[in-house]
């Protein structure tokens, strides 16, 4: 079955960075577009960026566009999300997504931007 695992979250200071991973399995990886978006408390979900799948074509949400940067590996069956610059806004649980036969998601990973 599908499954996505994310890791990566965590604390950091304004202007830091983090790497968010989130391992895939259950499907045919490189065929799928991967997503990563985040929800902020008493907000809607957002999608923050999207990767084609073999990785060459990326779109990205205006309020991380030049901050964020999503990537692939395939071989690894594994989406990255790094995000410098980061914003105390950049405060939310990301989740990893994929469309397949339905939507699939992860548990989420807090990320935490505060001095």
């Amino acid at each position: 079955q599908v499954q996505l695992v994310e890791s990566g979250g965590g604390l950091v200071q304004p202007g830091g960075s983090l790497r968010l991973s989130c391992a895939a399995s259950g499907f045919a990886f490189s065929t799928y577009a991967m997503s990563w978006y985040r929800q902020a408390p008493g907000k809607e979900r957002e999608k923050v960026a999207t990767i084609s799948g073999g990785g060459g074509t990326t779109i990205y949400a205006d309020s991380v566009k030049g901050r964020f940067t999503i990537s692939r590996d395939n071989g690894k069956y594994t989406v990255y999300l790094q995000m410098n610059s980061l914003k105390p806004e950049d405060t939310a649980v990301y989740y990893c997504y994929v469309q397949g036969s339905r939507d699939y998601w992860g548990q989420g990973t807090q990320v935490t931007v505060s001095s």
